[in-house]
């Protein structure tokens, strides 16, 4: 075995062990590697190996810290957590919400309808359901072409498919330097590399992007960013839209928090024929009956078709029609107002509990970016608020790559009720007001 790689497997020991706990910082490379009697370009091989494997975290300015659970590779958040108050995962279902969508559910459960839900369908559904899906999707300033959409099974899926649709094994595919943490899964079992782009109040640079090397796509969240909350203005996605056609580039616009916001339009406005435009109705609506659309333009469909039968990725015909029926009676409409509302409520609650803080919020978003006060850092943050039954989110579950994550969480607003969500926010910024070195995890 490699020296770096045992070394790095004598400090994972370490903090199984508990010798070195959540939190813990380790000395510099240059102290490492006298202290193990090894060359200094070998002990920044180890701390590669280490971040590889998400054990540890480099943040700007600070050092490495051991990371709060941490394993291999670096633990992303996909389930629900149960033991604590959720503020990882977002998917806000509101109280009395299943009777709005009760009626569409109900109308399919008589044999001559429930078999139109039973028959096969294809990944670009039929007339009815795409003129749906453009209901559903159209905001002020744009609305989608029916012949682009396509259907899979969810957001996620969706997502998977335009990058598979545009960027091949071993490519390369931009992303804004802190992302949405899935698309680092997707890309890995794609054989895709992730190339990170720096991003600024606004999203993604342009000037970032331009010199980002060769890259076969660009995947961007150009509205409520997660997990920054930035919004891009309509100038900054003309400049992300020239940069596209300099470079003749194609990109996936990811839109599944957008309904929260729906002004600005999407990218897609202003380069129509480069955009995969990519949305669902996880949080639309709710996770457990969900859809995901694509809309490509049509240089682009046929492909992106492709890859969603392809990926096996296609939506079921009862969930196309159940969500088409939601659409044509109003309920995704009803319960997007509604959510619209909720987010809003829950940000004034952010504000109340957090005022004093150096929070980055959007008033419309579901959640909410967290720079943390001196001298508490992000690893040992999160820890500590483990042991006071609320889960947040590290920044470094959303940084690319080995790059540096700032000192910084994420709070995901939607998912516990509000009184519970206002005594998880009061507990946070009890926790934040103290020393870490008397909570138990320094």
């Amino acid at each position: 075995m490699d020296d770096f790689r045992r070394l790095a497997d004598a400090v994972v020991e370490d903090i199984g062990a508990g010798r070195l706990r959540p939190g813990d910082r380790l000395p510099t490379q240059r102290r490492f590697a006298r202290d193990r009697g090894v060359a200094v370009s070998t002990a920044s091989r180890v701390y590669g190996e280490l971040v590889r494997r998400g054990v540890v975290v480099g943040e700007v300015g600070r050092g490495t810290f051991v990371r709060a659970g941490g394993g291999d590779p670096a633990p992303v958040p996909t389930e629900p957590v149960t033991s604590a108050v959720d503020l990882e995962l977002n998917f806000p279902i509101l109280p009395g919400q299943a009777e709005q969508l009760l009626g569409a559910v109900r109308g399919l459960l008589r044999a001559d309808a429930l078999d139109v839900g039973l028959r096969a369908v294809g990944v670009t559904g039929t007339a009815a359901a795409r003129a749906a899906a453009v209901g559903v999707l159209s905001v002020p300033g744009w609305s989608p072409d029916p012949d682009g959409v396509v259907f899979a099974g969810n957001g996620r899926q969706a997502v998977a498919a335009a990058v598979s649709a545009l960027v091949g094994p071993g490519g390369r595919i931009a992303v804004e330097a802190l992302t949405y943490p899935v698309v680092r899964g997707i890309a890995a079992r794609l054989g895709v590399d992730l190339v990170p782009v720096a991003v600024d109040a606004e999203g993604m640079r342009p000037d970032a992007l331009a010199a980002c090397g060769p890259v076969g796509a660009v995947y961007l969240q150009p509205t409520l960013h997660n997990p920054l909350g930035t919004t891009m203005s309509p100038r900054r996605r003309a400049e992300i839209a020239a940069v596209l056609d300099e470079l003749d580039l194609p990109a996936v616009e990811d839109r599944v928090n957008a309904f929260l916001r729906p002004d600005p339009p999407p990218l897609a406005v202003w380069a129509p024929r480069r955009t995969v435009v990519v949305d669902s109705l996880s949080k639309r609506v709710a996770p457990g009956l969900s859809l995901g659309y694509l809309v490509a333009p049509p240089p682009l469909v046929a492909r992106v078709a492709a890859a969603v039968r392809g990926g096996g990725w296609a939506a079921t015909a009862f969930a196309v029609e159940v969500a088409t029926r939601w659409s044509a009676d109003g309920a995704v409409a009803g319960i997007e107002r509604d959510k619209r509302a909720d987010a809003a409520a829950r940000q004034r609650l952010v504000a109340d509990r957090l005022a004093g803080f150096t929070v980055r919020a959007d008033p419309a978003a579901y959640h909410c970016w967290w720079e943390l006060p001196a001298p508490w850092r992000a690893e040992t943050f999160v820890a500590a608020a483990a042991r006071r039954g609320v889960a947040v989110t590290p920044a470094a579950a959303f940084a690319v790559g080995a790059s540096h994550a700032p000192n910084a969480v994420r709070l995901a607003l939607g998912s516990p009720t509000t009184a519970a969500l206002d005594t998880a926010l009061a507990t946070l910024a009890a926790l934040a007001a103290t020393d870490p070195h008397d909570t138990g995890v320094e």
